[in-house]
């Protein structure tokens, strides 16, 4: 009998053992998990790397990749910028074209606007495709390395890539519009939805252009970030946020030259109207929804974030 209380105890000092071991062993291995998964699940290496493949960047990253493409751009010489600038400005009046061939199909349709709005598109796509300058994208590009390290030589080489770059917009879609009504290239239909675009646009009050021009100037630079994201995705980026600023009525200060400057060679409109009433206040507007709201937010909302860290 004794024997055998002896060979029960040692059983149960045995089982007890055993279960201490287990409980310490699913300890670590529950340690282990919420170090290398944070969820509880088991993960292989290549599931990991899966799950950071799979991670939105950090608005911090998406901030320096837009920052270093500025850097670039602010270092580049004048005549590339002008020629760059010049082909932009004759691309992007194919948005102006492009929305009046749609006008005069689907002006009688209810809705036809929505439809047309998809031809505004198609110079933007190009344009940012095919890394051209575009004004509008460089309210936010090259102003977030002036914002990360301020200096008088950064602030002159912004505004010389911004004086070059407009001028070469204007300039380009200018010419694109002077050979809309001179070249004879379409039919009196077309070219009557050229001028109804046209005096949609002129429609609006100086204000109106103004407030927007924000809002048109606020996508573009929204577009830009999204587009720092991801690459897989460019296209329909591009694609919703124009055409938003299309359907919206928002102004544009490279398309809508386009379209003011048709309205001055077709005698519509004075050039002194097309300069004070659609050309100042619509540039305000873009630069002041791209650089002052959107780039400042955008570079503050990084710096709170390396602060906090």
């Amino acid at each position: 009998m004794h024997g055998d209380e002896q060979t029960d105890a040692k059983d149960q000092a045995d089982k007890q053992t055993r279960e201490q071991a287990e409980e310490q062993e699913e300890a670590v291995v529950r340690e282990n998990l919420e170090e290398e998964s944070g969820s509880g699940f088991s993960l292989s290496d290549d599931e990991h790397e899966t799950v950071e493949d799979s991670s939105a960047p950090r608005a911090a990253v998406l901030h320096e990749i837009i920052r270093r493409r500025g850097q670039e751009e602010l270092s580049r010489g004048v005549a590339a910028l002008a020629w760059s600038a010049l082909a932009a400005g004759l691309t992007m009046g194919f948005s102006f074209l492009a929305r009046a061939v749609l006008h005069r199909y689907v002006q009688d349709i209810p809705a036809g606007f929505l439809i047309e709005g998809f031809g505004y598109t198609f110079g933007f796509i190009a344009v940012i495709i095919a890394r051209q300058q575009l004004f509008t994208e460089n309210t936010l590009t090259v102003v977030l390395p002036v914002m990360t390290a301020p200096s008088l030589r950064k602030f002159g080489r912004l505004f010389r890539l911004w004086g070059v770059v407009l001028a070469g917009n204007l300039v380009g879609v200018t010419l694109f519009a002077l050979g809309l009504l001179k070249l004879h290239q379409f039919d009196a239909a077309t070219q009557a939805s050229f001028i109804d675009i046209g005096r949609e646009l002129m429609h609006n009050t100086p204000f109106e252009m103004f407030s927007k021009g924000v809002l048109a100037g606020w996508i573009i630079a929204m577009m830009v970030w999204m587009m720092a994201a991801t690459e897989q995705s460019r296209l329909v980026i591009i694609i919703l946020c124009t055409y938003l600023i299309a359907i919206g009525g928002f102004t544009h200060i490279v398309v809508g030259s386009a379209e003011a400057m048709y309205m001055v060679f077709a005698g519509e409109t004075s050039f002194a109207d097309a300069v004070l009433r659609f050309g100042l206040p619509t540039l305000a507007g873009n630069v002041v929804g791209g650089s002052l709201i959107f780039a400042l937010i955008s570079h503050a909302q990084v710096r709170s974030d390396s602060h906090e860290n």
